[in-house]
């Protein structure tokens, strides 16, 4: 016995079996994303189960991401459901070919780890990490606020992740509930894009720019019922935005008046960017700041600092006990001594991904081509089509990122990470892109 939707039975008589039936559907393929699923009662009586048996299973649907509920309109699967995370549209890069898609940083720009372990080692032999300590090691608490403070972030306590997605999903969690609207920057974060969905929140795409959300398109979304604002302070994925002290100014004017939305701060390129941070937090009740080290020190290395209001981070804080407990220590000490010993030269990595970030937007500009890249480790090139262009790419011999990995409603483009170019293949490059895209303008990524 059960419901058929198109093809598809719907079974089950408890909610976690209904639910788990519809999320089977979804991730086989047999429920496309954007199917209407039947209205509850219609799918009680076909089952023979009670009204609420069907309405807990679609609870739990919505709140793992899976299907979106529109009042009256009924529930749906979601256009990109949790089940199908972004990561699933990576191409495999054939042999021959050079890789432009990873969004890595550069193996020769980041430091070696062994006197940092080696350091964090020795710190430990003389003081085992045991339970009850400070989740927080001081002296990296110390560290990162002092540079906090100089970056002009509001005072705040520290806590410490394991990377800023974690950290993301945390304050996220510590403030919102599912079907809670939440702006991000469209094109945007890949993994940012799935993780809203699978915690049951919905997502209101915010226009960008060079300079960061578009203030009238934060303003919209302010208007549509967001609770929370995400935003890449710098070297934002994939078009590498930089929130500017004019565009600062215009979005906290704007969340002036909006003093119950949670401001997210996104720093993850502090460590590899010249420019000076613009931070939005502070300006509503609730907001936070992470910053990671992934770019700067290796993805390996899984620690974010993160600050905020003592509400958020006493949320943040406790619901961790529970769960982590806390970061490895081993981790901390060997963060604090990177830090301290000076291992990684801001200004020369910054430099660095400059020389070839400017070098490819410069040269594609030259041969009619716009492109986006005013900080970090990526550009980002509005094209007409895709797959055409990411064919013909590759055809070249270059694997480049399409842009629906970052995308909700933002007009097609593609990725080019250029942290793994060698100076004298900027031009070959430009000139493959030039060949692949037909040359077209505009300032703004939508």
């Amino acid at each position: 016995m059960g419901f058929v939707l198109g093809e598809y039975r719907i079974t089950g008589r408890r909610a976690s079996d209904i639910a788990a039936s519809i999320e089977t559907g979804v991730a086989a393929g047999a429920l496309a994303p954007g199917v209407l699923l039947p209205a509850m009662r219609e799918l009680a009586a076909e089952l023979g189960v009670n009204p609420n048996t069907v309405a807990a299973a679609y609870r739990t649907l919505r709140e793992r991401g899976v299907i979106e509920t529109d009042g009256r309109r009924g529930s749906r699967v979601r256009a990109r459901p949790a089940t199908a995370p972004r990561d699933t549209l990576r191409m495999t890069v054939p042999d021959g070919v050079r890789d432009a898609t990873q969004g890595n940083p550069d193996r020769a720009l980041l430091p070696s780890l062994d006197g940092a372990l080696a350091a964090a080692a020795r710190r430990y032999a003389q003081a085992p990490t045991l339970y009850g300590q400070d989740p927080v090691l001081p002296d990296l608490a110390r560290i990162a606020r002092a540079d906090l403070d100089a970056d002009g972030v509001p005072a705040g306590p520290v806590a410490v992740t394991s990377g800023a997605l974690d950290g993301i999903e945390r304050v996220l969690a510590a403030h919102l509930r599912p079907g809670d609207a939440v702006a991000v920057e469209d094109p945007g974060w890949a993994a940012l894009l799935d993780l809203v969905p699978a915690l049951g929140l919905r997502v209101l795409p915010v226009a960008v720019d060079d300079e960061g959300p578009l203030p009238a398109a934060v303003a919209r979304a302010l208007a549509d019922g967001a609770r929370a604002l995400l935003v890449t302070a710098r070297a934002q994925n994939p078009t590498g935005a930089a929130v500017g002290p004019a565009r600062a100014r215009a979005l906290r004017e704007l969340l002036a008046g909006h003093p119950g939305v949670l401001v997210v701060d996104d720093d993850h390129g502090h460590g590899i960017v010249d420019l000076p941070l613009c931070p939005l937090s502070g300006v509503t009740r609730h907001w936070a700041l992470i910053r990671s080290t992934a770019k700067a020190y290796g993805p390996d290395l899984r620690l974010a600092v993160l600050t905020g209001d003592p509400v958020t981070l006493d949320r943040v804080r406790g619901r961790q006990r529970l769960g982590p407990g806390w970061v490895s220590r081993l981790l901390q000490y060997a963060v604090v001594e990177l830090w301290t010993s000076g291992a990684v030269d801001r200004k020369a990595v910054a430099a660095s991904y400059g020389l070839r970030r400017d070098g490819l937007v410069r040269a594609l500009a030259e041969r009619g081509v716009v492109a986006h890249g005013r900080s970090g480790m990526n550009v980002w090139i509005p094209v007409p089509d895709e797959t055409a262009v990411v064919t013909r790419l590759l055809a070249a011999g270059w694997a480049v990122t399409a842009g629906a990995r970052f995308r909700v409603e933002a007009g097609p483009g593609v990725r080019i990470t250029v942290s793994g170019l060698a100076p004298g293949e900027v031009l070959p490059l430009a000139d493959a892109v030039a060949a692949a895209v037909r040359p077209a303008g505009g300032g703004r990524f939508d």
